[in-house]
């Protein structure tokens, strides 16, 4: 739309943003006062101490509750107020929004500033000429520092805007001047919010109350990461009670691409969510190691959950030959026979293999026991048994203390960890073997690897399911947990016990009996307790390290490049199925991710899951868009291009040289178009170690894979033949490269260019 100010004189000009800066200076002023308060509250909460259990209760919430407000104070001083609708009525019908809200206490607490989450603050969003939503007109307010640097306006009341002299028209692109300095700033290599310039199609994403899976499907540049990221930050403004306690988690595809999105959530007030890998999902262990493309596949695969399963009741053995033991002096024999049973009672309780271990120990416990008791009672009365069932209890319980029947029956039926069972599975051809029988022999090649003590990202979901078929016997744990406490009270009652008596009997006849001293406000029950709130963690840092957390709700980026394994892995954690899944199939490049949205859901919630679509796109240039078009009809004649909403002028080259010449060719034109911003240059994995000379402060050199989800200013596409080659699913990497600059584009190739290329210039 154009600028209402533009035709306005410089005088009218100023004195509109001098008007704002007089709010906006109100504003500022108020939300220092509430960060006074709070810092105010927080240093009065922390000098405080004793009290009861509940009052240290409070406080610890108290205090997290005012460190919160703080940070969220904090987030808001870079933008705080960025617009402004006037609606139609009084003069006094215009709403502020910004990044938190913000009350008048000396006017009945009417808003000052709206949060851009607010049911009220949605017409700045959403109103458009077709539909004003009763708004006549909309406001872009920018500054810096606490300074309005500059006002744009849209006139949504088209005989208004005619009585300006001003044709309002309307493309449903809202706030075209605003959005468009947004996406033609330099990128710094961190992504920002987008809370000043959401569309009207992401702002109903961003919002929907939907309670079950919501698909968010958008091709390259149409903001799918922006959205998920603003919506987690709406979720948690608008049900916080209940996320607040469960948490969000969001999934993204690499470390490279969490360190990327981190500040946007921060930055609109939410710090409270934990972001990771699925191969960082898994507590205590990191993906480090890399798999070939057809080793991750198979792992992704559910053929992987019986080679588990096998590989689990592979570990539950029956001895070969007579294990001879001697207790209390007498020989007791565990044969196969004692060990078959007791491992079919075990296995018929359908319990997992470690809290099914007790089964099988008191199964070959009792039938040793009976054993013994027939050899002692022979030995006594020639063959008829004098013991009583006390004595055999005891026996029992003797011989379960016993560390070589303990270790006989380890041997047979041990307490397994999934990081074991997995290293040993894949590091041994023949457990590979007889567990994977239903793999081909060339698969199970594929699998087998060294132990080296790491994990691959494919890994991570096999642990998990391992997790879930071992289970975890935590009754030493507990009873340590146990031990712990009680040592806690001990030495917190050694404290008081040492503060009584180190006041002078003599002072205490004189003091006051209605003078308290220490001990007698508190016992060592609740010395130790405040130690325990102390050492309290956040709900993202209790979440990271418990495999057994259930969030309030999931988001999945890029979760096209989830494998069937991943997606159990993600669903175990969300059993109330509120998943925000955000992605484009077209752009798949992992040989184990999705090629369709329904294959991958319907298994968890059936029907019950709902499909969104982004179709502008805001990153790429029409220029570059044209080039990628012809690949995505290869990979998918159906699939619309997403509408780029800008041109650059700058179409994209391609440039032959020889081999030796590629990574002098490329730093010529990183030299030649030099400028504000950061660059990539994407090649295939064989070509990076030679170009990563290149990396520097504004430059990355990147595999395909490790791009997904970024974008740069400039990018530098090596070999555009050999990306294709490398992957079974190399055109939706050659897409994804192709669509990660939003200026300008190179192609610098060896090859002839394939032919989905030919419209390059």
């Amino acid at each position: 739309m154009p600028d209402r100010l533009a035709d306005a004189s410089p005088a009218a000009h100023n004195r509109e943003i001098e008007q704002e800066q007089q709010y906006l200076s109100v504003l500022y002023d108020r939300l220092d006062g509430m960060r006074d308060y709070a810092q105010n509250r927080l240093k009065t909460v922390l000098l405080e101490s004793g009290g009861t259990p509940q009052a240290r209760s409070e406080r610890e919430s108290f205090t997290q509750l005012y460190n919160e407000d703080l940070s969220k104070y904090d987030a808001a001083e870079h933008g705080l107020c960025f617009g402004r609708i006037d609606l139609e009525g009084t003069e006094d019908a215009a709403r502020y929004i910004g990044r938190l809200g913000i009350l008048d206490e000396d006017n009945d607490y009417e808003p000052l500033l709206l949060d851009w989450r607010a049911p009220l603050a949605r017409p700045f969003y959403l109103a458009t000429t077709a539909n004003p939503e009763n708004v006549t007109r909309r406001r872009h307010i920018r500054s810096r520092n606490r300074a309005v640097t500059s006002i744009n306006d849209e006139y949504l009341d088209l005989d208004a805007a005619e009585r300006d002299g001003v044709i309002g028209t309307d493309d449903g692109v809202g706030g075209e001047s605003a959005l468009l300095s947004a996406l033609n700033a330099a990128r710094t290599g961190h992504m920002n919010d987008i809370v000043e310039t959401i569309q009207s199609e992401q702002d109903a994403i961003i919002r929907s109350e939907h309670k079950s899976v919501l698909v968010v499907q958008g091709g390259p540049g149409t903001g799918k990461t922006a959205v998920a990221l603003h919506r987690a930050a709406f979720l948690l403004y608008t049900f916080r009670q209940q996320l607040a306690k469960s948490g969000v988690l969001i999934i993204g595809p690499n470390a490279t691409f969490l360190d990327y999105i981190g500040q946007v959530l921060p930055s609109l007030g939410e710090t409270g969510v934990l972001l990771s890998t699925i191969g960082d999902l898994y507590p205590g262990v990191k993906a480090v190691r890399e798999d070939s493309l057809r080793a991750g596949e198979i792992k992704g695969s559910l053929e992987m959950l019986e080679v588990l399963k096998q590989a689990v009741r592979d570990r539950q053995e029956v001895p070969s030959e007579p294990v001879r033991l001697a207790f209390d002096g007498y020989p007791v024999i565990l044969d196969r026979k004692i060990a078959t049973r007791a491992r079919g009672r075990a296995r018929s309780s359908r319990r997992p293999h470690n809290l099914a271990r007790p089964i099988f120990a008191s199964s070959v416990i009792d039938a040793l026991t009976d054993q013994l008791a027939a050899t002692m009672g022979a030995d006594l009365s020639g063959g008829t048994s004098l013991l009583s069932s006390a004595d055999l209890s005891e026996i029992g319980d003797e011989m379960r203390a016993d560390p070589h029947v303990q270790a006989a029956i380890t041997a047979l039926w041990p307490v397994l960890s999934p990081q074991e069972v997995l290293a040993d599975l894949l590091a041994d051809p023949a457990r590979l073997d007889r567990a994977a029988k239903t793999l081909s022999p060339d698969d199970r090649a594929e699998l087998v690897r060294s132990d080296d003590g790491t994990f691959g990202a494919a890994d991570a979901p096999l642990l998990d399911e391992l997790a879930e078929l071992l289970g975890v016997d935590d009754t030493e744990e507990r009873e340590r947990s146990r031990r712990r406490w009680r040592a806690q009270i001990e030495e917190a009652q050694d404290a008081l016990d040492i503060l009584t008596g180190s006041a002078p009997q003599d002072i205490e006849d004189e003091l006051d009996p209605e003078i308290l001293m220490a001990y007698d406000l508190i016992d060592a029950s609740q010395l130790a307790q405040r130690q325990e709130f102390g050492n309290r963690q956040t709900t993202a840092e209790r979440a990271a390290g418990d495999r057994t957390w259930t969030y309030g709700h999931v988001i999945v980026d890029e979760a096209q490049e989830l494998s069937q394994m991943a997606w159990r892995m993600v669903m175990r954690r969300i059993p109330n199925r509120w998943v925000t899944v955000v992605g484009d199939v077209a752009q798949t490049g992992d040989p184990a991710g999705a090629s369709s949205w329904q294959r991958v859901l319907e298994p968890y919630v059936a029907q019950r899951w709902k499909l969104t679509e982004l179709t502008v796109n805001y990153r790429t240039p029409a220029e570059i868009m044209a080039v990628a078009a012809d690949v995505l009809a290869a990979i998918d004649p159906g699939t619309e291009v997403p509408r780029s909403v800008r041109e650059t002028g700058n179409p994209p080259r391609a440039y032959r040289v020889p081999p030796a010449d590629v990574v002098g060719e490329v730093a010529r034109l990183l030299d030649a178009e030099y400028g504000p911003g950061t660059a990539a240059v994407l090649a295939p994995a064989a070509w990076v170690p030679e170009l990563s000379s290149l990396a520097g402060e504004s430059v990355q050199v990147l595999t395909v894979h490790d791009a997904k989800g970024l974008e740069f200013d400039r990018v530098y596409l090596v070999e555009p033949q050999a990306i294709l080659d490398e992957s079974p699913r190399g055109l939706n990497d050659l897409y994804v490269a192709l669509t990660r600059a939003t200026q300008r584009l190179a192609v610098v190739h060896t090859e002839q260019l394939p032919e989905v290329l030919s419209a390059l210039g």
